[in-house]
């Protein structure tokens, strides 16, 4: 991880935080004007409930003993966690809601770190902790909580959920602000069982672990028999990242099925219909995983539902997944997609940015993130 980059203007310890000067950002400001239910949220409105969890934060002996990289990160994560409440808060007979503001702030979180030239993985770490900074407030409620404290374990670390949750509640005036901490307490001595708490679960296998998150109430000890009989590359990337340069490079003896070439063989653009083109595409792979020849799926494949759909189907064949990520700096994307011969409208680009979701280990057998310069980093 770049341990150069730390988010403007996060207090060192002890230090107090200079709201004059984060105020200079339009995404903090706009969080004065809306309005919270008085209920979970009596403080007020969430600029200022967001800088009563951002100082509650700051003086946790538990933060402050951290790293400069990490309490960074969580101070990041505090500013940005209510981010996108704004767009997401209505009335709903007579009370104030703000439903599906987790996800919807994960994603401006991710748009606001890229135009910061915040560094891939940092980007990603506190976009996470936006995401999935109340889990320790509801993981029991969860139909099976092992497998949500599990899973988070691989795309964030449980220890900074749970301090981002303590910050929150602490920021907050509501009327079950004891059982919220001790819900907090629950989740901590649950991750230590769960041997996820600063640290991906670990697994018997590659498989093991796939076998665990693609089957319903699975059983993390259980070990795996390795029946695998084939490969299936499975990318995914912004268009205009390098997927075929990474394929030319690293995977140029595999078959490859390209969802743009099939585009150009149907005559079919790009914002039409796709329904053809993955059609021809999946008889395609059926056909290689039938005989059980290795191969690259290439599209950008940037939503985990789109490649939970392709995994189930290469799985049902007994293949091995490998997920390969590509991530380039924001500029050197653009101007990479400027030089194809048929260029991604930018428009278009900045669009499948607010969709885009980083591949975990909970998906596939193997995950590569890929920076710019084809260095694997995960």
């Amino acid at each position: 991880m770049n341990t150069n980059w730390i988010f403007p203007y996060c207090p060192e310890v002890n230090q107090s935080i200079d709201w004059s000067s984060l105020e200079q950002f339009d995404w903090l400001r706009s969080l004065a004007n809306c309005p919270q239910d008085p209920i979970y949220h009596a403080e007020g409105d969430v600029l200022t409930h967001t800088k009563l969890v951002c100082e509650a934060l700051v003086s946790l002996l538990s933060w402050q003993q951290l790293p400069a990289i990490e309490r960074s990160i969580l101070f990041a994560a505090a500013l940005l966690h209510d981010v996108a409440k704004p767009q997401a808060t209505q009335e709903v007979e007579g009370r104030i809601a703000s439903k599906g503001h987790v996800r919807q702030g994960a994603r401006l979180a991710r748009r606001i770190l890229r135009d910061l030239d915040a560094p891939f993985q940092i980007r990603e770490a506190i976009a996470q902790i936006v995401q999935l900074g109340s889990l320790p407030l509801w993981f029991w409620d969860k139909p099976n909580p092992q497998r949500s404290v599990i899973a988070a374990s691989y795309t964030t670390r449980c220890d900074w959920l749970a301090l981002m949750a303590q910050a929150d509640v602490l920021g907050r005036i509501c009327a079950d602000r004891n059982r919220l901490l001790d819900t907090i307490e629950f989740f901590r001595e649950y991750c230590q069982e769960q041997d996820c708490w600063n640290q991906p679960r670990a697994f018997a296998s590659d498989l093991s672990r796939f076998v665990y998150f693609h089957k319903e109430n699975g059983d993390p000890n259980y070990v795996a028999y390795d029946d695998t009989n084939c490969q299936v590359i499975l990318m995914s990337g912004l268009p205009g990242v390098g997927k075929d340069r990474w394929i030319a490079d690293r995977a140029s003896n595999y078959p490859v099925i390209s969802l743009d070439r099939i585009r150009q063989e149907l005559n079919i653009a790009p914002e039409t219909d796709q329904g053809a083109v993955v059609c021809k595409a999946k008889q395609l792979a059926k056909e290689m995983l039938r005989s059980q020849t290795s191969f690259v799926w290439n599209a950008t494949n940037i939503s985990q539902q789109v490649r939970a759909g392709l995994i189930d189907l290469f799985a049902a064949y007994r293949s091995k997944i490998r997920i390969v990520y590509l991530e380039v700096p924001w500029e050197t994307l653009l101007q990479q997609n400027r030089q194809r011969p048929q260029p991604v409208p930018e428009i278009a680009i900045a669009r499948l940015f607010d969709r885009l979701e980083v591949p975990s280990l909970v998906e596939a057998h193997q995950v590569e993130v890929v920076d710019f310069d084809y260095s694997i980093k995960k």
